[in-house]
């Protein structure tokens, strides 16, 4: 079980989308050079002072690539530590050579575990440990102050381990929700196929029995079968990436839509009133974009009435416009400081990803959480569909 650990520990990538650069490093770049000035100037004991200098130096410009480089960057900082006590070691100071200030390498230690691969956590906890086992020897630490130094040493990749786990742990639960928005999304289109399937069908059998008798009848019965079929396929082709239903059935259901918000918007119980608008042609909107528009309001009203503080009104907009559809949610409450991104909102931008729309969620400007979002209609301006041409 151990030699199975090691190997799932040896292949873990590291984590993707690490920072290059943010503001915070060049503060701890400022600070620790300020530090390295101050102690190197009021400091009088400093053994081998440029040497002494030279090193925090270096040690402080290396967190700038410790996210993109973490294994480099340990590497180099706790092999020059090692070069420099070999140094005194031949010499033999009466004091230990460096500044205090080379413990921002510390940093080093938490992005290793942070950012790191598996295999550089391996090879760079073996640099660190030999960095420390070597001044530990040449020091003649007491065996307290050595086990206080280990735990002081390792603490930052302990936290940066936790806060991996902790990302991760996230990222996998943000995962497990989209996945279930696109179940969810390859049962509408289940049942939207299979309502199709069945007006096709349907006409077909009627352009049989009146083919014999009324052709201008049994014509128009297979041009209303060209349209299901048509409507069909512009529905597979929106969302058929999306299937993960794995053999699983789905039962016919009437999909919920912009005609039921109405009813959304006046369940009884509600602490909120809610001011509903819609406006253009939503009444021949593809069924996947229909229940879209009907999800972001349940969604959105759902967090307001859970999370908007002092809220006493939610504003609902669905609008119609030639080739999109917008929706707008927002409320009036007050501003706390802590967002409502959850995994609802998460699903959500996943369904409109999918639909090839967009949305987004945030406060808004003076009160209140706004959601906007952004849908392709799918449709030509009439709301039907075009016939393919000969």
């Amino acid at each position: 079980m151990l030699r199975d650990d090691l190997r799932t520990l040896w292949t873990e990538p590291p984590p993707p989308d690490a920072p290059a650069r943010v503001w915070r490093d060049w503060a701890l770049l400022a600070a620790s050079l300020g530090g390295v000035v101050l102690e190197a100037t009021l400091r009088e004991n400093v053994v081998w002072r440029p040497v002494a200098v030279v090193c925090a130096v270096w040690l402080c410009l290396l967190p700038l690539w410790r996210r993109t480089r973490p294994l480099v960057m340990v590497a180099l900082a706790f092999g020059s530590v090692i070069l420099l006590q070999l140094a005194s070691l031949v010499a033999g100071p009466r004091e230990p050579v460096g500044l205090d200030t080379g413990a921002v390498v510390l940093v080093l230690v938490y992005a290793l575990s942070r950012w790191g691969s598996g295999r550089e956590i391996v090879l760079g906890g073996a640099v660190i440990l030999t960095a420390f086992a070597l001044c530990a020897v040449t020091g003649e630490i007491p065996a307290a102050e050595t086990v206080g130094g280990f735990v002081f040493l390792f603490l930052p990749g302990l936290i940066g381990a936790a806060v991996r786990f902790r990302v991760t742990a996230r990222e996998r639960q943000l995962e497990q929700v989209r996945s279930r928005e696109r179940e969810q999304l390859a049962r509408e289109l289940h049942d939207t196929v299979a309502h199709h399937v069945s007006a096709m069908v349907i006409r077909a059998q009627a352009g049989q029995v009146l083919a014999g008798t009324d052709a201008s009848a049994a014509v128009e019965a297979l041009e209303g079968v060209e349209e299901e079929g048509a409507r069909t396929l512009e529905e597979m082709r929106a969302m058929v990436a999306t299937l993960r239903n794995r053999g699983t059935g789905a039962e016919l259901a009437p999909l919920a839509g912009v005609a039921d918000l109405e009813r959304l918007v006046r369940t009884p119980g509600g602490r909120l009133r809610v001011d509903l608008g819609l406006d253009g042609e939503l009444d021949t909107l593809p069924p996947a974009v229909d229940a879209a528009v009907y999800r972001i309001v349940q969604e959105s009203m759902t967090n307001a009435t859970r999370h908007a503080v002092n809220a006493t009104e939610v504003v609902v907009r669905v609008t119609a416009e030639r080739h999109t559809v917008r929706v707008s949610v927002r409320d009036n409450g007050h501003r706390t400081g802590r967002g409502r991104a959850g995994y609802g909102l998460a699903g959500l931008r996943e369904r409109a990803a999918l639909l090839g729309g967009k949305l987004r969620a945030g406060p808004g400007a003076d009160q209140g959480w706004h959601v906007e979002a952004e849908l392709p209609r799918g449709r030509t301006e009439n709301g039907a569909h075009s016939r393919p041409r000969r």
